[in-house]
């Protein structure tokens, strides 16, 4: 059964290596003074020890998917118990062949297969209150009744170092910690305006003409959750044709 991990040192000392070594590039990304990782609410879920840790298999593989799956059911049915700036870091088990081949293109590929597979598996019905047309304004992802924000971070990014991580990753952060920490709008204007300048400091590259706020009439959840090392993007979102042939069987 997998479970979810809190990073306290006597547990990463039993981890196996990959997965010690995943969490401590992932605190030098999250406590990095010099160069502070863009999202804000990001180190401070870490400062507060909110966020939980999933470790799960190589992403090519079907078996992982289910691993994903069972890892985002226990958080969705616990994270209102872990805080305010509460997210879920996956960790996928990268071999060094897909480090080294891999291009962004295709991780972009396989995370998409990942949100596809997770819809087909899930046994609790879309809410209602969202459109199931990522082209829609107001969609995002849904998991167990749940609406998330996705990240994805590779490997292959170079010019994008935000989105840079040594292992694929994904960060799942419920819409309920975004909407807390943006309850107040002239804070989040401020926080907004905070991590865009962090942005431009962090990659090597000016900020992707795709990140928006959500809500906004010109704004697309899905074209944030994977960004490509520049500033090109796909037209269409993959997950529009898994709905559709998810209403055609």
């Amino acid at each position: 059964m997998k479970i979810l991990y809190t990073d306290y040192q006597p547990i990463r000392n039993q981890l196996d290596d990959w997965k010690r070594a995943a969490l401590e590039k992932f605190e030098v990304k999250m406590t990095d003074k010099q160069k502070p990782f863009p999202c804000i609410p990001a180190t401070i879920g870490f400062s507060l020890n909110q966020l939980r840790y999933g470790f799960i298999g190589d992403p090519r593989k079907d078996s992982t998917l289910h691993e994903l799956a069972e890892l985002l059911s226990v958080f969705t049915q616990t994270s209102r118990q872990f805080g305010n700036y509460t997210s879920l870091i996956i960790f996928y088990e990268t071999p060094q062949d897909m480090k080294e081949t891999y291009y962004v293109e295709q991780y972009e590929q396989l995370f998409w297969q990942q949100l596809s597979g997770l819809s087909a598996i899930d046994d609790i019905e879309w809410p209602t209150d969202i459109p199931t047309d990522p082209h829609d304004p107001i969609w995002e992802f849904c998991y167990h009744g749940e609406q998330y924000f996705m990240y994805c971070a590779t490997p292959s990014h170079e010019n994008r170092k935000s989105r840079h991580f040594d292992f694929m990753m994904l960060a799942i952060t419920p819409r309920w910690v975004l909407q807390e920490f943006n309850k107040s709008p002239s804070y989040a204007e401020r926080i907004k305006t905070m991590v865009r300048n962090r942005l431009e400091n962090y990659d090597f590259i000016p900020i992707h003409p795709n990140l928006n706020s959500y809500g906004k009439e010109d704004n697309y959840e899905w074209k944030q959750y994977f960004l490509r090392d520049d500033d090109s993007s796909l037209s269409k979102c993959p997950y529009h044709r898994f709905l559709k042939f998810l209403k055609l069987r």
